[in-house]
C-alpha cells in the first residue's frame, strides 16, 4: 500500500491508541463542518442515482458569485489535490519551482510527469517568509512555479506586492504560477488575488472548501483562472464526474447559506492562537509566529513526540517529510480552547 504523508488519517491513529483520539493534525475550521451544509449533502445522497452534474453549473455559479470572477474561471474538482495533479498533466513542465518547506502535494504531482524540480529554501531566522529573491529562482527554464499563502507547513502569509510581482517576473518567462490559497480564509491575508486574474492570464488560483468548511470528507476544490487553453487542457485531464452529488450541494449550501463560516472560524482562530502558542513555548517548543489556524514548531532534538502524544489520545503532525525541517519539527492545528488545554496538558505529561 502507498505511504500515507498527510495528517488527518485518524482512523490508522485510533487503532493503534485503541480509542478515540483528538486530532490536531488536519488544519480544519474549528467551527467544524456547518449544519446546513451537512444537510444539504444529506439529501442530495438520497438524490444520487443519476450521475452528478458533469459541468457542476450551480456549483460554478455560486462559487463565481461568492469570489467575485465570472463563472468561465470556475474549474471545480475533488479537492484542491485533483487540481494540483490535472495542472501537472495539463503542463507537462520541465521545470518547476517551489519552496522549501511546503505542501508536498506539488512535487508528488510533478513527479508523475517526470518534471526537474527546483526548491527555493526559506530562511528559519526570518519566520520561513519568502522574500524578493525568489524572483531571481524564476530563470527563463522555468515552466511553472507553485507558491502557497498562508504557507503549509509554516502558516506564514506572502505580501500581496511580492506575488504580483512574481506573477509579473512568471510572465515574462512564460510560466505559470499556480498561488494555493487554500488556507486563506482562515488567515488575516484578505480576499486573495482574484481580482487580478485578468491582469496575470498566467496566473491559477487553487482554493477549496475542505479548510474552510471542515468538509475534507466530501473531496471539494476549485481552480480559478482567466486563461482559457488553460482551462480547457485542465478539462482533458478530469476524470468524468469528478465532482460528486452530494460534494457540489454541500458546496452550493455552503456559499449561499454559511457565507460568513470561514471568517467566523478565523475569529476563533485569532483568539485562541496567541494561547496556544505561549503554551507551546512554556513548555520548551521553538514556534513559529504563525498567521493561520496553524502553528509549526520545533522540539529540538524530540523525534518522537507524535508517538507520545498519541499514546495519550492525541495526533498531531509530523513535519520530518518536509524538505528544509527535520524529525524534531511538528504542527498543530488551532482548536477550541478546551481541546487547545488538552494538547498542551498532554504535551507536559510527555514532557
Amino acid at each position: 500500500m502507498p505511504v500515507y504523508t498527510h495528517g488527518g488519517d485518524i482512523r490508522t491513529a485510533q487503532a493503534a491508541y485503541g480509542g478515540a483520539v483528538l486530532d490536531f493534525s488536519a488544519n480544519l475550521n474549528p467551527l467544524g463542518m456547518p449544519a446546513a451544509v451537512r444537510e444539504a449533502a444529506r439529501q442530495a445522497a438520497d438524490q444520487s442515482a443519476p450521475y452528478p452534474d458533469p459541468l457542476c453549473r450551480d456549483l460554478r455559479q455560486a462559487i463565481a458569485a461568492h469570489d467575485g470572477v465570472g463563472e468561465e474561471q470556475v474549474v471545480c474538482g475533488n479537492g484542491a489535490a485533483d487540481l494540483i495533479f490535472r495542472l501537472a498533466f495539463a503542463l507537462r513542465p520541465r521545470k518547476a519551482l517551489v519552496t522549501a518547506p511546503t505542501f508536498s502535494e506539488y512535487e508528488q504531482a510533478l513527479a508523475c510527469v517526470g518534471c526537474e524540480v527546483a526548491r527555493y529554501a526559506l530562511d528559519q531566522n526570518k519566520n520561513f517568509d519568502l522574500d524578493a529573491g525568489f524572483l531571481d529562482a524564476i530563470g527563463p527554464d522555468v515552466n511553472l512555479v507553485f507558491l502557497c499563502t498562508p504557507n503549509n507547513p509554516t502558516g506564514r502569509l506572502i505580501g500581496e506586492d511580492l506575488l504580483l510581482a512574481i506573477a509579473r517576473r512568471c510572465g515574462a518567462v512564460g510560466a505559470v504560477l499556480a498561488v494555493d490559497e487554500c488556507f486563506l480564509p482562515l488567515a488575516a491575508g484578505g480576499p486573495g488575488l482574484a481580482p487580478w486574474l485578468e491582469d496575470y492570464p498566467n496566473l491559477v488560483l487553487l482554493r477549496a472548501f475542505t479548510k474552510s468548511y471542515a468538509m475534507a470528507g466530501l473531496r471539494l476544490g476549485y481552480c480559478l483562472t482567466a486563461n482559457r487553453g488553460l482551462r480547457e487542457a485542465l478539462g482533458k485531464f478530469a476524470q468524468p464526474w469528478s465532482v460528486s452529488t452530494p460534494a457540489q450541494a454541500a458546496g452550493v449550501a455552503a456559499l449561499t447559506r454559511c457565507p460568513h463560516w470561514a471568517a467566523e472560524g478565523r475569529t476563533l482562530v485569532e483568539e485562541a492562537r496567541p494561547k496556544l502558542s505561549a503554551g507551546l513555548e512554556q513548555a520548551g517548543c521553538t514556534v513559529v509566529p504563525g498567521q493561520a489556524n496553524y502553528l509549526l514548531f520545533q522540539l529540538p532534538g524530540v523525534a518522537d513526540l507524535k508517538e507520545r502524544l498519541l499514546a495519550r489520545g492525541v495526533l498531531i503532525r509530523s513535519c520530518a517529510n518536509y524538505h528544509g525541517l527535520g524529525p524534531d519539527w511538528y504542527r498543530v492545528c488551532i482548536r477550541s480552547e478546551r481541546e487547545n488545554q488538552r494538547l498542551l496538558a498532554a504535551l507536559r505529561e510527555v514532557l
